[in-house]
């Protein structure tokens, strides 16, 4: 699957999105027809531990599905974010396939 990296205000290493780029890649075994994604990675300034930010966005036909998790890390931040878009994309085809019977 085809998906845009931002990292905002911070340069993001190429182990963080190869990481994420497989966890999103899962999401395939589930709905395979996910057109394209972006996955936002930001910094927050509080003074928390959880200042970790990450969006996913993706594009299934006739539909965006999106995620927005918060965490210590950016890669238990990516884990929450694809787990929270594989329950809205197994809901997703539920409907498809009911609305095709």
């Amino acid at each position: 699957m085809k998906l845009q990296m931002h990292s905002i205000h911070f340069d993001a290493d190429h182990k963080l999105i190869d990481f994420i780029q497989k966890k999103a890649d899962k999401l395939d075994t589930f709905y395979d027809r996910i057109i394209d994604g972006e996955v936002f990675l930001r910094l927050d300034k509080n003074e928390k531990n959880e200042n970790k930010i990450v969006e996913i966005k993706m594009n299934v036909p006739g539909k965006t599905l999106f995620a927005k998790q918060q965490s210590d890390s950016f890669e238990a931040a990516a884990d929450e974010a694809v787990e929270a878009l594989r329950r809205q994309i197994k809901k997703f085809k539920e409907k498809v396939v009911l609305a095709n019977q």
